[in-house]
């Protein structure tokens, strides 16, 4: 774990930043050549500002309001300071949501397509990221109670508040579930789905294993049922994108039934 790489007088290059943008590099690389002779390859390049920068303020929000408002309530200076760490990753994917779907109308072509022709190469940039919250000791888990866990040195966030005690790897395991996700997504894409069901199996297997890992967490208040705000936003993933899954089933099932009684009046 290291916070800072280089400190050259006073310019520091931490390591949070450095991976983070690895992680969009490696992302967007993928996402390119997983679009390969398709329509959408031409767009990557174009939709990746915005979207980086809708997932920026997206993920900077989250962190702040839901993870860590009282410590931001008191420092507000620090909210801009995202070089420092402190970015959640499931407020990125709704802001980087809302600009694919701009975009995607301002263009005039299928989201939904697009979404699932890059969806491994998002969560396949989550994995990496998530190298930056080790590095940075942030995104930490809560005190195991034994001797096997990571102990973080002074100067992370993770030490600020539990000291050298050994901390549940949370952060460690997430990068792990991503990874894993990625892999079942790769093996899932060239089966015949309805348009929008990869992207959709992605954001409900995230949410499940992010749910799960939530429980370790040492760095994020709990609100009702003791849940934590990664917690309650992953339910609402999850029963959302299978809420819109049924839907979509609903109305191509409408659209063929409709369509078999027409050509059943025509005979």
């Amino acid at each position: 774990m290291r916070v800072e790489l280089i400190n050259i007088g006073d310019f520091t290059i931490r390591s949070y930043g450095v991976i983070v943008a690895l992680a969009i590099l490696l992302a967007a690389s993928l996402a390119y050549f997983l679009a390969r002779n398709t329509p959408y390859q031409k767009h990557i390049p174009n939709i990746l500002v915005f979207v980086v920068l809708g997932a920026i303020i997206g993920a900077r929000i989250w962190h702040v309001f839901f993870f860590q408002w009282g410590y931001y309530a008191k420092n507000p200076v620090q909210i801009f300071a995202i070089w420092e760490g402190g970015l959640a990753i499931q407020g990125a994917l709704v802001g980087g949501f809302v600009v694919g779907i701009v975009y995607a109308k301002i263009h005039k072509f299928s989201f939904w397509e697009f979404a699932d022709t890059v969806a491994p190469a998002i969560i396949f940039g989550q994995g990496v990221g998530r190298i930056a919250c080790f590095l940075n000791g942030d995104a930490y888990g809560s005190p195991t109670g034994s001797s096997f866990g990571l102990v973080y040195p002074e100067g992370t966030q993770a030490f600020d508040r539990y000291g050298a005690q050994p901390l549940w790897p949370a952060e460690v395991w997430e990068g792990q579930w991503d990874f894993i996700v990625f892999a079942i997504l790769i093996g899932l894409k060239n089966k015949t789905l309805p348009h929008g069901f990869l992207f959709l199996t992605y954001h409900i297997l995230y949410a499940v294993g992010r749910f799960s890992l939530e429980y370790l967490r040492g760095d994020s208040p709990r609100y009702a049922f003791e849940w934590t705000a990664g917690q309650w936003t992953s339910a609402v993933i999850i029963v959302t994108s299978i809420l819109i899954m049924l839907v979509m089933t609903y109305r191509k099932n409408k659209v063929q039934t409709s369509k078999e009684v027409t050509e059943g009046m025509i005979h």
